[in-house]
């Protein structure tokens, strides 16, 4: 935390090795979080991308996060993704899987893989954006309890809850979808 203080100390003062430490620390970190929410690589690459302009922009402006470096960004983030889907930029496509299929999986595997994938994908849509985050940051990222609590800005309790009520949700969207197919 206190290293974490430091670099971005450093960062308010323009120093370009500090920039590259923020860039090389967070950059993986904000675009797995991204790409959760956008299923496009290259939109992820270039959202992701705007978080780390806007986070140079708000440290040139004198306007830089005081407190929590990864909450900052993961906050920018949110507006980043939440933005993209207002402008209506979710136009349905196909990924195409360039891979060989494995001999341990048939067809048939494969497809009720993606199902599963791309129901879970739509009930975490239905989430709200804190929830989302907090499923991000503890189960995509391994983050304790309190290390949520911290890149979010809340409280340990609310983190709690932001995770069972997702995980209640999720549960019961995907139990729904069960009854469809």
């Amino acid at each position: 935390m206190h290293d974490d203080h430091r670099l971005l100390a450093r960062a308010r003062q323009l120093d370009p090795e500090a920039l590259a430490e923020i860039h090389d620390t967070y950059y993986p970190i904000i675009f797995r979080h991204i790409s959760f929410r956008v299923s496009d690589t290259q939109a992820a690459e270039d959202l992701t991308s705007e978080v780390f302009i806007r986070l140079l922009a708000a440290l040139r402006d004198r306007h830089a996060p005081q407190d929590s470096l990864s909450g900052w960004l993961y906050r920018v983030a949110a507006h980043v993704v939440a933005d993209y889907h207002r402008r209506g930029y979710r136009a349905t496509q196909v990924e195409l899987d360039e891979t060989m299929p494995s001999h341990d999986s048939g067809p048939l595997e494969m497809v009720e893989s993606q199902m599963v994938n791309e129901r879970l994908r739509d009930a975490i849509k239905d989430l709200t954006d804190d929830q989302q985050m907090a499923l991000d940051l503890r189960f995509g990222q391994g983050r304790s309890i309190r290390q949520t609590a911290a890149a979010m800005g809340k409280t340990e309790g609310s983190v709690k809850q932001l995770q069972a009520r997702a995980l209640a949700m999720l549960a019961k969207r995907l139990s729904e979808g069960d009854s469809v197919l």
